[in-house]
């Protein structure tokens, strides 16, 4: 049997019509020809809303006595019996009386769906579990009955009941909220102005997360990497120098600028180690990140400019915030600035560029080459290596055969020592090989020999036509390897995603599923932190679940950390993500509707505990996250996709 549908009506406070859009959609329904029932209504004495109810099937409600009270409750077995094809339950967080087959309304809705009833429904957004602290520090008031933000995020349609606050205490002083005792209290305090239009602020951001994970979850099943500005996404990038606080607060103040924005922060570190920012430098940049209410990522990468790229097409960037270069002149004019190549290649995306004061006069040197981009760091040094030793070699050899070698026959000879070299580095070495052949060629078998002038114009055209050959020949095995090397690569991934599906459909719990991502990476140690809001100045960090010998206890003490979302983080020590790691996380971060689990799980569902070293398999926090192991872990488990691929430290699949 099908699953129903949910549907909820979304309110910032009461009295602003969730109700009566609910009874409204049920008329609807019912003059469509629907069967449509109503389980539950409360009308509070508002006789327009108890008027519209009138001409639906409603199933009388259960009475129950409680401490010698008596109460009534949607009757769930009189609605599962009638079985009709959409019921009508009001108040979705409210707590049923004791006794009650369940102890909350949104678990009898879960019972309708799972028998294949559509529910209609209402929820006020001061209900959401996790806006509890923020509606109590904005009204003053606790809220007693609270919903768990994953079952209202796994509706099917959730519709805003918008009313300005103004509207609202008109309403109110004209009797149609409360009763005429209650209004005076009602409107000093809990309907303030300041009070609703803060409620009202905070349902509309909360149904615009919805709608960005349901935006994220469309573009990664269409495999859709062009950003959509549909929301400002600025993000700085940030090499350790001086000047990344001059960008940061610079960011900081353009997204200001813009409500509803989000700032991200990159570093991306080289795969070969040898440039990294100042560690101590990055700590204070990433505090000042998050200080400004933005994120801090890091990333590897051997091109700064496509790991940006890359990083900013998973986010969904929109504006890219880079310095002024620190390199000198003859560096930038020969190999071109990292702004210039982000510039040529970003697209859609808008790229700006920020002098600051370490930009002037600066004199870098000139450094080596990057490796390949397509092959890595060791392949490129071994096909440097391996020209440095064959050619000369090669020269040696057809020099000691003499009379016997000529030129056309020295330059073919050349020409396959060059492809090999292009199939084992990239195309890089192979331009360097195939120059340094043809000086090889000129000098020892050109005449006048020993000697780089050529006097004849059909050894000339040999040379030439021989360059020409070399470059395409390299460029193509360059191509060939990068193909191989990225087939692998998608291979690797695959068997990762294979091995982590089998675990998480057997059910394994959090510990086991943290221990998967340990092994495919190769990693010392990994851990789920989860950070306490409570502590505004100084965020405080718990560890869910670790694995390892002595795991991370703070994103900053780790050398990965992959954000889960607003307060969980999956923090490592080991190699850092790639580009192209990040790049599988984001396109797997909403695989499902309820892939969110981890982020919006209720906070009172565990006590938290300080930060220790080693497993806590144990805890609450984590038995629960392995009972729901098989969807709700994705969005973290996603950034072990490229678990084990070529050029990653740890044992090969």
């Amino acid at each position: 049997m099908a699953r129903g549908r949910l549907r909820i009506y979304l309110g910032a406070a009461p009295g602003v019509g969730k109700t009566y859009a609910m009874l409204e959609e049920g008329q609807r329904l019912a003059s469509a020809g629907a069967d449509v029932v109503v389980g539950f209504v409360e009308p509070h004495g508002r006789r327009p809303t108890a008027a519209l109810a009138e001409g639906l099937e409603i199933i009388s409600r259960r009475a129950m006595e409680y401490r010698e009270a008596s109460f009534t409750e949607m009757d769930l077995d009189g609605v599962l019996a009638r079985q009709p094809q959409v019921a009508l339950v009001d108040e979705l967080a409210h707590t049923n009386v004791p006794g009650s087959r369940h102890a909350k309304r949104w678990q009898d809705v879960e019972d309708l769906l799972d028998a294949g009833i559509d529910v209609v429904t209402t929820l006020n957004v001061q209900h959401l579990e996790s806006l509890g602290d923020v509606v109590r520090q904005i009204t003053g008031v606790a809220q007693r009955e609270t919903l768990p933000d994953e079952v209202a995020r796994r509706a099917d349609q959730i519709e805003l009941v918008d009313l300005p606050p103004e509207l609202l205490r008109r309403r109110m002083l004209h009797g149609e909220i409360y009763p005429s005792d209650r209004i005076e209290a009602a409107l000093t305090h809990y309907f303030r102005v300041g009070n609703l239009t803060a409620l009202r602020e905070l349902a509309l951001l909360w149904l615009a997360d919805r709608v960005e994970e349901g935006l994220q979850r469309y573009r990664a099943e269409h495999g859709i990497t062009t950003p959509w500005e549909t929301r400002e996404r600025i993000m700085v990038a940030l090499t350790g120098g001086p000047e990344g606080d001059t960008l940061i607060r610079r960011s900081a103040r353009i997204s200001a600028r813009v409500p509803g924005s989000e700032l991200l922060a990159l570093h991306v570190v080289p795969s070969d180690g040898l440039t990294h920012g100042d560690p101590a430098t990055l700590a204070a940049q990433r505090a000042l990140v998050e200080s400004l209410g933005g994120s801090y990522h890091q990333t590897t990468g051997d091109d700064i400019p496509e790991a940006l790229l890359q990083f900013a097409e998973a986010e969904n960037v929109t504006q890219i915030v880079l310095g002024a270069s620190r390199r000198g002149r003859l560096s930038t004019f020969l190999r071109g600035g990292v702004g210039h190549r982000t510039i040529r290649r970003s697209g859609p995306i808008d790229v700006l560029v920020i002098t600051h004061e370490h930009a002037a006069g600066s004199t870098s040197a000139l450094r080596l080459p990057h490796p390949s981009r397509a092959t890595g760091p060791r392949r490129f040094w071994t096909a440097m290596l391996l020209a440095a030793i064959t050619l000369p070699g090669l020269t040696g050899l057809l020099v000691l055969l003499g009379e016997h070698v000529d030129l056309s026959l020295a330059l073919v000879l050349y020409l396959l020592a060059v492809v090999v070299i292009a199939l084992v580095g990239g195309l890089v070495p192979a331009l360097v090989a195939a120059l340094a052949a043809g000086l090889l060629a000129d000098y020892y078998f050109t005449p006048p020999i020993h000697s780089l002038r050529v006097e004849r114009l059909a050894d000339v055209t040999a040379l030439v036509v021989y360059l020409v050959t070399a470059v395409i020949v390299g460029m193509a095995a360059g191509t060939a390897a990068r193909s191989t090397y990225q087939a692998v690569r998608a291979s690797s991934e695959a068997r990762a995603l294979s091995r982590l599906a089998t675990a998480m459909m057997h059910g394994q719990d959090l510990p086991t599923l943290l221990e998967q991502v340990r092994e495919d990476f190769g990693l010392e140690a990994v851990s789920l932190l989860e950070r306490d809001t409570g502590h505004a100045a100084e965020p405080r960090w718990y560890v869910v679940a670790s694995t390892g010998e002595d795991p991370p206890e703070h994103p900053y003490d780790a050398d990965v950390d992959s954000p889960v979302g607003d307060d969980l983080t999956l923090a490592a020590r080991g190699s850092p993500l790639s580009s192209d790691d990040q790049r599988v996380l984001g396109a797997c971060a909403w695989p499902t509707p309820t892939a969110g689990l981890l982020r919006t799980m209720p906070k009172r569902a565990y006590a938290p505990q300080p930060s220790t070293p080693g497993p806590r398999s144990s805890s609450p926090r984590a038995a629960i996250c392995g009972a729901h192991c098989v969807q709700p872990t994705k969005r973290w488990m996603a950034s072990a996709a490229s678990a084990r691929i070529p050029g990653r430290a740890g044992p090969s699949p």
